[in-house]
């Protein structure tokens, strides 16, 4: 019997052996990140997408009560709220928290700062927004009109140049604060298929997703257009392709941004009317 536990962890420990050496040499080794991490995200998405299906078949009553559609949607919005949980924190993380990205440090200009793990993160983002587009097309015009396309368009292209070539990973990570919004305009929709949306909970959600946009939508914004400002000495040192996508693409989904806003204060100001 030692001898048989001895030889399993033998070869438990080799098959471990080159797993990391899997991870090492193609994962996360330079070349391989870009593809590697948008497949680990497209893999993601189709996971979390099963996890939600089958947690909300067996513990919530109002999902099994939707239709086809509502059920893909709801199972769609799972995904968009992890990844948005995800991408946020790495956002936050590396704009206000790590120095990876300071003026202070000496090794190169910030615009053209990038490592494997926030190459690999923003990997992980575009492999959700190819898996999330894919889905709004196929089924278009249910899970959002043209200008969820374009968002997703945008963005997409802008999170993919920046992993691709290296630049500008700074301004892509502030950009992608903006996710924190996410998860409460997924609760809105959530709660209104659940049949609550007269109750306090919604209201009190109304209320979040309005300041949350206000401060990581508009504010963000300004914050964003100010740094390329400041720092405009370092973006005019960008590629083509890439100085436009700084100066642009923030411009774009800064008015898409103030729409929505519009949409979102005049929905709060008639749900409290309602509530009177």
């Amino acid at each position: 019997m030692a001898a048989v536990s001895e030889l399993t962890t033998m070869a438990f420990k080799s098959y471990q052996n080159k797993a990391e050496g899997l991870v090492k040499d193609y994962l996360i080794s330079g070349p391989f990140i870009p593809y590697s991490s948008v497949l680990c995200g497209l893999l993601a998405c189709k996971v979390v997408y099963d996890l939600t299906q089958l947690i909300s078949t067996f513990n919530l009553k109002s999902y099994n009560g939707l239709t086809k559609l509502q059920r893909i949607e709801w199972n769609n919005r799972g995904i968009s709220t992890v990844h948005a949980i995800f991408i946020s924190a790495m956002a936050l993380y590396y704009v206000f928290w790590s120095d990876f990205f300071s003026d202070q440090r000496l090794d190169g200009l910030p615009i053209f700062r990038n490592s494997p793990h926030s190459t690999f993160a923003l990997g992980v983002s575009v492999g959700y927004f190819l898996a999330d587009l894919g889905t709004i097309l196929w089924l278009y015009p249910s899970l959002g009109g043209m200008e969820y396309v374009i968002h997703h368009c945008l963005s997409g292209i802008s999170v993919a140049y920046s992993m691709f070539s290296g630049e500008g990973q700074l301004y892509t990570y502030m950009v992608l604060i903006s996710e924190v919004t996410t998860p409460e305009i997924n609760m809105r929709w959530f709660l209104d298929m659940a049949g609550m949306k007269r109750s306090k909970a919604y209201l009190i959600n109304g209320v979040v997703i309005f300041f949350a946009w206000l401060i990581a939508r508009i504010l963000l914004f300004v914050y964003i257009f100010n740094q390329v400002y400041l720092h405009y000495d370092q973006v005019i040192q960008m590629h083509l392709m890439g100085y436009l996508l700084v100066v642009l693409v923030p411009s774009a989904l800064g008015i898409l941004n103030l729409m929505w806003f519009t949409k979102i204060a005049r929905g709060l100001k008639k749900t409290l009317v309602k509530m009177q």
